[in-house]
C-alpha cells in the first residue's frame, strides 16, 4: 500500500470513529418545572459543569414546563415518544405526571428527578430535606421576634419542598400563640415573582407598619417581598427565604436589610451527582441497587443569619 492509500484508509477510519462517536452520545431529556427559578438554573450549571469536567458530549434538551404540571406531564410524554436515553426532571409536582412517568417506564427510559419529591418508577430523587431547613429557619424568625408580633406567611403548596416547608412553620406557629398571621397567600408559580410583588404591595398598603416579618418559602418570592416593604417605606420588617442564592446571601449579610435568614441548598452538587449516576447507570450499565444509596437523597442545607454569611459568599 502507498504512503497515499495509507493516508486515505487513516482519515477514513478517524472519520468513522468520530462519527461513531457522535452516534453513540447520549440524549438526555431535562424537563425544567420552571426554567425561570434560579434554583433549577443552578441545578442545570452544576450539570453542565460536570459534563464539562468529564468531557462529556451528551446531547440535552431542555423542556420548559413554566410552573405548570399538566406541562411538565406533556413534557416528559414528548421525551418518553423521542426514545431518549434518559430523563432528568427539576423542581416539579409530578402528581399529574403518573401516566406520563409509565409510558417512560414502559420504554426502558430511567428518569432521575431532582428536588422533586420520589415518586415510584423513578430511579432517585435528589434533594434537601425540607422539613428540616424549614424548622431551622421557622423557629429563628419566630425567635428573633421575641416570640410577638404579627406576620405575612406566603407559601406554595404546588411544590412537594415549598408545601413542607409551609407545614412545618404552621406547626411551629402553634407554639407561638403571640404571633399573629396577619394575611397567609399561596404564590401563583407561573409568575412567582410577579404574583408575589403585587401581593406584598397590596399587604403593605393594607397593613402597613403591622407587618412585623414575612416568612417566604423561598428566596424570589423573599426578594419580591423585600422590593415591595422598601417601595412602601417599611424598613423594620424581618424576612426569611430559603436557598441560599448568592443575591439573598448578600441581602442576608447587609446590616440594615431586612432579609435576616435563607438556607443554603446545594444545587450544584446537585446537578454533578445526577451526571454521575446517569454516567454510571445509563452509559456504564451498572446496577442502579450498587449506585443509588436510596429512593430519596438528602444533601445538606445549613443556616445562613448575618452572624455567619460571609461564609456562604461566593469566593
Amino acid at each position: 500500500m502507498t504512503k497515499f492509500w495509507k493516508r486515505m484508509a487513516a482519515a477514513t477510519a478517524m472519520t468513522f470513529l468520530i462519527g461513531a462517536s457522535g452516534a453513540n452520545a447520549m440524549d438526555i431529556a431535562w424537563v425544567h418545572a420552571n426554567a425561570a427559578a434560579q434554583s433549577e438554573q443552578r441545578v442545570k450549571a452544576g450539570f453542565d459543569a460536570w459534563l464539562k469536567e468529564k468531557g462529556k458530549d451528551w446531547k440535552i434538551s431542555l423542556l420548559d414546563s413554566g410552573g405548570s404540571g399538566e406541562r411538565t406531564a406533556s413534557n416528559l410524554q414528548d421525551a418518553a415518544s423521542r426514545g431518549v436515553d434518559a430523563i432528568v426532571i427539576t423542581m416539579a409536582d409530578l402528581r399529574a405526571s403518573r401516566a406520563a412517568l409509565d409510558a417512560a417506564i414502559a420504554a426502558k427510559i430511567p428518569v432521575f428527578t431532582v428536588d422533586s419529591g420520589y415518586i415510584t418508577g423513578v430511579m432517585v430523587d435528589i434533594t434537601t430535606n425540607n422539613w428540616a431547613m424549614s424548622s431551622d429557619v421557622s423557629p429563628y424568625l419566630l425567635n428573633e421576634l421575641g416570640g410577638k408580633g404579627n406576620i405575612i406567611f406566603l407559601r406554595m403548596a404546588e411544590h412537594h419542598g415549598t408545601r413542607k416547608r409551609g407545614d412545618v412553620m404552621e406547626t411551629i406557629l402553634k407554639e407561638y400563640p403571640d404571633i399573629k398571621v396577619l394575611a397567609e397567600h399561596n404564590i401563583d408559580y407561573t409568575a412567582f415573582f410577579e404574583d408575589t410583588t403585587s401581593t406584598m404591595q397590596d399587604y403593605a398598603a393594607r397593613f402597613g407598619d403591622q407587618i412585623n416579618a414575612v416568612w417566604a418559602p423561598w428566596d424570589e418570592p423573599a426578594q419580591a417581598a423585600i422590593n415591595a416593604l422598601t417601595a412602601a417605606g417599611l424598613k423594620n420588617v424581618k424576612v426569611i427565604g430559603i436557598d441560599g442564592h448568592p443575591q439573598a446571601v448578600a441581602e442576608v449579610c447587609k446590616p440594615d436589610g431586612l432579609m435576616i435568614a435563607t438556607v443554603s441548598q446545594p444545587f450544584e452538587k446537585m446537578g454533578a451527582q445526577v451526571g454521575d449516576w446517569i454516567e454510571a447507570i445509563v452509559e456504564k450499565k451498572e446496577d442502579p441497587a450498587k449506585v443509588i444509596p436510596s429512593k430519596t437523597v438528602y444533601l445538606d442545607a445549613p443556616l445562613v443569619t448575618k452572624q455567619n454569611c460571609k461564609d456562604f459568599l461566593p469566593k
